[in-house]
């Protein structure tokens, strides 16, 4: 058997719930720190609503459109890597 014609393992389906929760907050907690430490002092000056606000609203785009996908790669990379016995 050729390494082109080997059973290649099932795809990696969605996370679970837990592995959701996981990513997630393995992209939210340090996307937070870094801007709660980059921009604290200007934020300091912030009532705590209008903090959040910017927060989130720098956060969010960070989280969704660069963290997640990343970490969404990684893990179907460690699924596959793990079902051919590596």
């Amino acid at each position: 058997m050729t390494a082109s014609s080997a059973p290649r393992p099932a795809p990696a389906g969605p996370p679970t719930r837990h592995q959701l929760a996981l990513m997630i907050w393995l992209a939210v907690f340090p996307t937070l720190t870094v801007l709660n430490v980059a921009l604290g002092d200007w934020l300091s000056t912030l009532a705590p609503v209008t903090r959040t606000f910017v927060l989130a609203t720098i956060a969010v785009p960070i989280v969704v459109y660069g963290l997640m996908p990343q970490l969404h790669r990684l893990r179907v990379r460690l699924l596959t890597r793990a079902a051919r016995g590596r």
